[in-house]
């Protein structure tokens, strides 16, 4: 666990996102500092979903505002977000089905080195593409695969492709949407130890049910329920939690 600064990078104040008569997100009020590992939880249906969609730019919020290093980014598109340094993990394998792992994050590295219209020039033409990329590769365990289309590749290995995706955008804020999820018992340990080795300086918003990866991986977390912020505070101040135990008694924690 890596320890975080008092710098806040990534605030929302009273965030409100209504769909007709109901109200998804309920004056939500958070932040997460520099350097931080910070879990947002809750059971099925409080919200996480919802939230992360405002964060990213998918939904507008009705109400409230949306601050990323001081500047409000609440009406900025999902792309112009990622540019001013806040990336989320998303789904690869619609995306990149027919690239292989090399391919794929060499386009994502010329992207993000304003190189993307000559990316398509054989890869050596670029060196410190490629040596971005293979180190890339080598992080998260996918050097053995990297030639690999990735529709063929084991799920466990899209995903920590999907998380080096990520990480290639050269984000200061990453949400990490449920990394583990999906993935078969004999592929995860892999996972969880790249998860573990983020870099320290990137901000990592974790959003996942599995509780053994919230509670290795947190240093503080938030707890939605029914739209709202239950409770705050760091992993031995939620496991105490009457209102938390209250919450999850019957209920598995899922992506809401």
């Amino acid at each position: 666990m890596s320890a975080s600064s008092d710098e806040v990078v990534l605030s929302t104040h009273g965030l409100v996102k209504k769909f007709g008569g109901i109200t998804a997100t309920d004056n939500v009020t958070m932040s997460l500092r520099r350097g931080a590992r910070h879990a947002l939880i809750g059971p099925n249906g409080a919200g996480k979903t919802t939230l992360v969609n405002l964060l990213t730019g998918v939904l507008e919020p009705t109400a409230g505002r949306i601050e990323l290093e001081g500047r409000e980014i609440g009406r900025l598109a999902p792309h112009e977000r990622v540019r001013r340094g806040m990336v989320r993990t998303f789904q690869i394998s619609q995306l990149f089905a027919s690239m292989t792992p090399l391919e794929t994050l060499a386009l994502v590295v010329s992207q993000q080195r304003g190189q993307g219209a000559s990316f398509w020039k054989p890869l050596g033409a670029h060196p410190g593409v490629v040596e971005r990329a293979t180190r890339l590769l080598e992080q998260f365990h996918l050097a053995e695969v990297r030639d690999q289309r990735t529709e063929h590749l084991a799920y466990g290995k899209r995903r920590l492709l999907e998380i080096a995706i990520a990480l290639a955008c050269e984000p200061r804020v990453l949400l990490l949407d449920e990394p583990v999820a999906g993935v078969p018992a004999g592929e995860r340990e892999e996972l969880l130890q790249t998860v573990a080795a983020l870099p320290a300086e990137v901000s990592v918003l974790l959003i996942e049910h599995d509780m053994d990866l919230v509670f290795s991986f947190a240093d503080r977390m938030t707890v939605l329920v029914n739209g709202g912020v239950l409770t705050e505070g760091t992993p031995a101040e939620i496991a105490a939690d009457e209102r938390v135990r209250a919450v999850y008694l019957g209920h598995e924690a899922s992506h809401g």
